[in-house]
């Protein structure tokens, strides 16, 4: 997948609002793959909705969502998990672990789907993000800045062509940013893909090749 084209996409929810001042609502916009967005949102703007509508989870919007030239409410089921197995990946803001099984135990689930990772990288991944002591912990257990580490760790255990990270480092002190900031970066060239970080005030450090206000 080379492109997410947004064509005049709005929420439901903000149809009936006078005027909407975005770069990305109604608006003719596309996201290129190997390329780098900062989406920044006020609470409340839509921010997590634009993931979960790009990811197909809601379908609650006007207007037109694109891969590639082909309208993602035409994909079938077969074709949505495909493209969650190869091409598109989400660090949801809720993050979305499984509490009741182990912090290995989340990543290895996405990890034994596609086969994607090694242990020893999964691993290198758990050490280099300072979780190595928590690997047998039940996630529920773990506080949220170590869930989101654990969240982003189970978003690299696939191939991707567009990785979506929804307020990565909301709950992480600075040292943990620039560490998710430079892996993020290495998987990202490693694969040529395009990332999209979505944030309310605290960022990856990242060399954005475009700014959005949502």
């Amino acid at each position: 997948m080379n492109s997410i084209h947004l064509q005049q996409t709005l929420p439901q929810v903000f149809a009936d609002r006078n005027s909407i001042t975005s770069d990305v609502w109604h608006q003719d916009l596309r996201f290129h793959k190997g390329e780098t967005y900062l989406v920044e949102a006020a609470s409340g703007t839509g921010k997590s909705s634009l993931c979960s509508y790009v990811y197909g989870y809601r379908n609650d919007y006007q207007g037109i969502i694109n891969f590639d030239e082909t309208n993602i409410k035409a994909y079938s089921v077969k074709q949505w998990v495909d493209l969650r197995k190869h091409s598109l990946s989400m660090l949801f803001q809720d993050l979305r672990l499984f509490t009741e099984l182990t912090a290995l135990e989340n990543v290895q689930l996405k990890n034994n789907l596609t086969g994607y990772k090694s242990r020893k990288e999964i691993l290198a991944l758990f050490e280099a993000v300072g979780l190595s002591d928590k690997l047998n912990i039940k996630a529920g257990k773990l506080s949220f800045g170590q869930q989101q580490r654990i969240a982003f760790i189970r978003s690299l255990c696939q191939p991707f062509d567009f990785l979506f990270l929804d307020e990565p480092v909301s709950h992480l002190d600075d040292i943990n940013s620039r560490i998710m900031s430079e892996i993020t970066r290495e998987e990202a060239a490693k694969q040529g893909a395009g990332v999209i970080v979505t944030s309310i005030g605290k960022q990856l450090d990242m060399e954005y090749g475009h700014l959005l206000r949502l």
